[in-house]
């Protein structure tokens, strides 16, 4: 039986948050937000919270065990969040750089990706909004609503190009995960 609380912010686990591989709620369909409530910016802000602490650049709601369709994501231009994201179109095609996940820690790949989409979503305030992105944002924009569809990046990596890297390797790298 899921979880219920009455704030979202609540559903998300106090000790290590982000879930890891072989948690069903990875291989989940997320549920749309049906109504945008009042909690929903904290809810983000602690997805964003718990995003920058893991060294990520974006973060998708069922990674914290919550099967909502939200997610959040900087590649450098300031946070941006999506509520029930829709990509429109793509176009294009990018396989660099390789990906990561903050839940599967230490495994890198190369997924073939759109280099540009066009996503149509809700602010957290309940706003609809259109997002143009390309390059590395239209990656994240992509791994990140995969999660919410229960895609994980390990499904669309070239399986010859996945491998572990340790921690001092990634560090080193600054290698992010999304």
């Amino acid at each position: 039986m899921p979880k219920t609380a009455e704030r979202l912010s609540e559903l998300i686990r106090k000790d290590d948050p982000i879930i890891k591989y072989g948690d069903p709620v990875l291989r989940e369909v997320a549920k749309p937000i049906l109504k945008v409530g009042e909690d929903m910016p904290e809810f983000i802000g602690r997805m964003e919270e718990i995003m920058r602490q893991a060294n990520g650049v974006g973060l998708a709601a069922p990674q914290l065990g919550v099967s909502q369709r939200v997610i959040v994501y900087d590649t450098g231009d300031g946070l941006q969040a999506m509520i029930n994201p829709k990509i429109l179109k793509s176009s294009g095609e990018q396989m660099e750089p390789p990906e990561g996940c903050l839940s599967i820690p230490g495994l890198r790949g190369i997924v073939k990706r759109s280099d540009e989409v066009v996503v149509k979503a809700l602010d957290e305030n309940g706003r609809p909004i259109r997002v143009r992105a390309e390059g590395y944002a239209a990656r994240v924009i992509q791994h990140e609503v995969d999660h919410l569809d229960g895609i994980l990046f390990i499904d669309r990596a070239e399986p010859e190009s996945l491998q572990w890297i340790t921690a001092e390797e990634e560090e080193e790298e600054g290698v992010v995960e999304e």
